[in-house]
């Protein structure tokens, strides 16, 4: 007698467009990429670098001062490198 299964391992391993970008787990954003990310945001100076927790993410708080002498916070996803936030500090 067949039995309809709610889990069908053929479409997770043998369908190649199942996942729309391969996952890379071990993959991480270093802190000199997130500091790339955050200065292209938001030109200026970088004075600090933190790596923080936010909601149980990993993320780099990155805290910049613009040429006008204004202080921007932008946080920046380790795993995913996404600006998460940007903030005046």
């Amino acid at each position: 007698m067949h039995r309809n299964h709610w889990y069908n391992q053929n479409q997770y391993w043998h369908n190649p467009g199942y996942y729309q970008q391969p996952i890379n787990w071990q993959r991480r954003v270093t802190i000199q990429e997130a500091m790339d990310i955050a200065v292209e945001r938001v030109p200026g100076q970088i004075v600090k670098v933190e790596l923080d927790t936010k909601m149980g993410t990993l993320i780099y708080e990155v805290d910049i001062v613009t040429a006008q002498g204004v202080k921007y916070e932008v946080e920046v996803d380790v795993n995913t490198g996404g600006i998460l936030s940007v903030e005046l500090d």
